[in-house]
């Protein structure tokens, strides 16, 4: 069974369609307490990384979804949802009375960034890109050149130099707008990714099949 977690601000409907195309079970769930029940869970998004965090601390979905990921629940985050696995975004931090960045959920090393202007390509990104994989992905390095649907504005940094983070390079997926930028994170009993496997035709359901283990 797969939990698709609703914090109002997901893209359920399509979510859910798909994972019904390859005959997966999937119920969307309010509660943290029911996500124990599941063997998966799906954390969707699309729209502002702190309205997200907030809808997600309402009812302590957010340590909910922490404490699964922890025990070693199989999880999926999408889009904005790969994004609050991250340690914060600038997205609405000049909304912060102190211009700080607004915290995520700390799952993974690094920030969540704005496409600058400069980059000479239209922002948000919206569209087909490819992935590179590295070869100690699991299920993503089959998709090494291989593309999906994105729309973005906002990107996750963890391409840096610090002990901590460049331990982990090895476990994202990357993607060239303007500048590389890590469009995937595949480790353990994570999958997460920027783009939309759901809105990705063929390879996006197959991505999908391997993930439920089809």
């Amino acid at each position: 069974m797969i939990a698709i977690i609703d914090y109002e601000m997901g893209n359920i409907g399509s979510i859910l369609k798909a994972f019904s195309f390859i005959q997966c079970d999937a119920k969307v769930v309010k509660d943290p307490d029911k996500l124990k029940k599941y063997d998966r869970i799906v954390l969707p998004g699309v729209g502002a990384f702190s309205k997200a965090m907030d809808n997600l601390r309402k009812n302590n979905m957010d340590q909910a979804v922490i404490e699964q990921i922890n025990e070693g629940k199989s999880f999926m985050g999408i889009c904005l949802g790969y994004q609050l696995l991250f340690q914060s975004s600038e997205e609405d931090f000049s909304q912060q009375s102190d211009n700080t960045s607004i915290e995520g959920l700390g799952i993974l090393k690094g920030h969540v960034k704005k496409f600058k202007n400069n980059i000479g390509l239209k922002v948000p990104q919206i569209g087909w890109n490819s992935i590179e994989c590295c070869n100690s992905l699991q299920i993503l390095k089959e998709f090494n050149g291989r593309y999906f649907y994105f729309v973005h504005s906002y990107y996750s940094d963890c391409i840096s130099t610090t002990e901590k983070m460049a331990s982990e390079k090895e476990y994202y997926a990357y993607t060239e707008y303007g500048h590389k930028f890590a469009s995937a994170f595949e480790k353990n009993n994570i999958l997460a990714c920027q783009f939309h496997p759901e809105k990705s035709g063929d390879d996006g359901i197959r991505l999908l099949k391997k993930w439920v283990g089809k």
